[in-house]
């Protein structure tokens, strides 16, 4: 891992309109997906992106890749500003960042064969003859632990592991620099989940990938990531290193998060100290004044119902937006 930042993302905001009406629609309010995010992912690492359903990871992930355009802000990946560049000039950095969907089945055309799946963004954006085309096929395969001679296969004749094996295998076919995992594994079997983690490890290592994976999990978002970002409600409350975040979590969310992983250790986990967050998730077209977090927060106090804390870093590579820290 290098200290090279490959994607960088500046107040970056997606906000969906709600409308009212059939004939005549009018906007009655927002829902504030993505608010003023700030972060960035260094060339070869993996950062772990965690919180609560509807806080706005998967939102994020395709304002970051383009397959949505945000209401404002900024991405660079490489040092070019994305919302700068004309369509034709996205088209051809598209081939660098790719997407790795939740649902295996509902990603892949059910009409087309696997070989099919695989060659679509070859023919897209190379100029493949039929002969190179049909090994790089097969070479993909065997590099996701498929065997060639499924090629020719439709996605529902695939258990579910190997369909995310071949939506892994349609994404590296034109070899990317960075893949955002959404929720890659949460689909999958138990029995698969740790042999999809340890593929997408050894491809990263192999060709030098970058990810933004997106996870419920906290112990899988630990044992793959390099830092770890922590969201809730359209902003990222905190940023750390991996062991720095579980060993010395700072906003009262993520402490909270940490709280409900169980430690493989009887007498570890008996000592422990649960905590329960009160209350329910504000919806993100009313959003609270203040802290988003405030009225959950066993710690608040009366500046965290008023004002915004901003996302400050407090140590190194450490960030974290409270007004307690």
């Amino acid at each position: 891992m290098t200290d090279n930042i490959l994607i960088e993302a500046k107040k970056l905001t997606m906000y969906f309109p709600v409308t009212k009406g059939i004939v005549r629609q009018r906007k009655v309010a927002e829902i504030k997906a993505v608010d003023g995010v700030n972060f960035f992912i260094r060339q070869g690492e993996t950062l772990g992106l965690v919180g609560e359903s509807g806080c706005g990871k998967t939102t994020l992930g395709r304002c970051l890749t383009r397959l949505i355009h945000p209401t404002s802000g900024e991405v660079s990946f490489e040092g070019v500003k994305l919302g700068e560049i004309r369509e034709e000039q996205l088209r051809s950095l598209r081939q660098k960042m790719q997407f790795i969907f939740q649902d295996p089945f509902d990603s892949l055309d059910p009409r087309m064969t696997a070989a099919e799946i695989v060659a679509e963004p070859l023919r897209v954006h190379t100029r493949m003859k039929a002969k190179e085309l049909k090994d790089k096929i097969a070479e993909l395969l065997q590099v996701v632990g498929l065997d060639s001679s499924m090629a020719n296969r439709y996605p529902h004749e695939f258990s579910g592991g190997q369909r995310q094996r071949l939506g892994i295998a349609r994404a590296l076919s034109i070899r990317p620099k960075f893949i955002v995992c959404d929720e890659p594994i949460s689909a999958l079997d138990v029995s698969i989940q740790a042999q999809i983690i340890n593929l997408l490890e050894d491809l990263q290592k192999e060709f030098d990938l970058t990810y933004l994976f997106i996870a419920h999990d906290l112990s899988v978002v630990r044992h793959i990531s390099h830092r770890v970002a922590v969201m809730y409600l359209g902003k990222i409350v905190e940023i750390a290193r991996r062991d720095d975040l579980y060993r010395f979590a700072k906003h009262p969310y993520t402490i909270a998060l940490l709280s409900a992983v169980p430690i493989p250790d009887p007498r570890v986990e008996a000592t422990r100290d649960r905590i329960i967050l009160k209350g329910e998730i504000p919806s993100p077209i009313a959003l609270p004044s203040g802290c988003n977090f405030h009225p959950r927060c066993p710690h608040c106090i009366p500046l965290c119902k008023r004002e915004v804390p901003p996302l400050r870093q407090i140590e190194q590579d450490h960030w974290a937006a409270c007004h307690l820290v």
